[in-house]
């Protein structure tokens, strides 16, 4: 299993290449899946605001590609003295392919900041299992 200072190493990495020429603001996300393995993402703005990609989003994507499918649990760096916890549209999309219980970690340059639980962070949430109880 990958280890919490891993997957912090690997969000402040992946941050400082975020693409964010408009809102400066760089986020980075590494998740690890069950099985250890480590993907990451980060934001990539577009002058045309919304076509723009989350870090999380990146990051998830990146595991679809590498071939995983499980979100053990996930760092997302961000800066400033605010949280910088997961939107709602990424909140929806880490639920697609993370468990109630999954981690989700908040973090700062100088550390994790706060840990909450993805049930914490969008509870009663609609996914995949919604659909399978027809």
């Amino acid at each position: 299993m990958a280890s919490l200072d891993t997957l912090f190493d690997a969000a402040k990495a992946i941050q400082a290449k975020a693409y964010a020429p408009y809102s400066r603001f760089k986020v980075g996300a590494a998740i690890a899946t069950p099985d250890g393995q480590v993907f990451v993402g980060c934001n990539v703005e577009n002058a045309a605001y919304p076509v723009g990609a989350c870090a999380e989003a990146g990051a998830i994507s990146a595991m679809i590609a590498g071939g995983g499918n499980r979100i053990h649990e996930i760092v997302v760096m961000g800066e400033g003295e605010h949280l910088v916890t997961p939107c709602g549209g990424c909140r929806q999309r880490i639920r697609e392919f993370a468990s109630p219980n999954a981690k989700i970690h908040v973090a700062g340059p100088e550390g994790i900041r706060r840990s909450f639980t993805l049930d914490e962070l969008l509870p009663f949430s609609f996914g995949p299992d919604n659909l399978t109880d027809r």
